[in-house]
């Protein structure tokens, strides 16, 4: 839009609302704005993971049928790719659990 269209825009807006309510107007066009273009950038970033984890699982499938041997560049790329998240997810799933001591805030009783 170009400047004139925008100083239309707003002095239609100015006569339709008036004064007193074009402010929060303003705000609320603009909170739906910025909301809308979350929602995008989020829709997008997910779309993004979805495609490299089905390029990810492509490469996989390449490799495998390969029986592992002769690798391209790509494919040993995606494999150490797949390697390193699972070595990143497997130390939180097999680590050890201590049990913590029990410490009671009373003192023990003679009976």
């Amino acid at each position: 839009m170009g400047f004139w269209e925008l100083v239309v825009i707003a002095v239609v807006a100015l006569l339709v609302l008036g004064p007193e309510r074009l402010p929060g107007a303003i705000r609320s066009v603009h909170k739906t704005v910025r909301s809308i273009k979350q929602f995008g950038q989020q829709m997008q970033a997910e779309l993004n993971h979805d495609l490299r984890t089905h390029e990810l699982h492509q490469k996989l499938k390449e490799a495998e049928a390969k029986g592992l041997l002769n690798l391209t560049e790509q494919e040993k790329a995606a494999l150490a790719e797949l390697k390193q998240a699972a070595a990143e997810v497997t130390p939180s799933l097999t680590a050890p659990t201590t049990p913590a001591k029990e410490q009671s805030d009373e003192p023990e009783r003679k009976s």
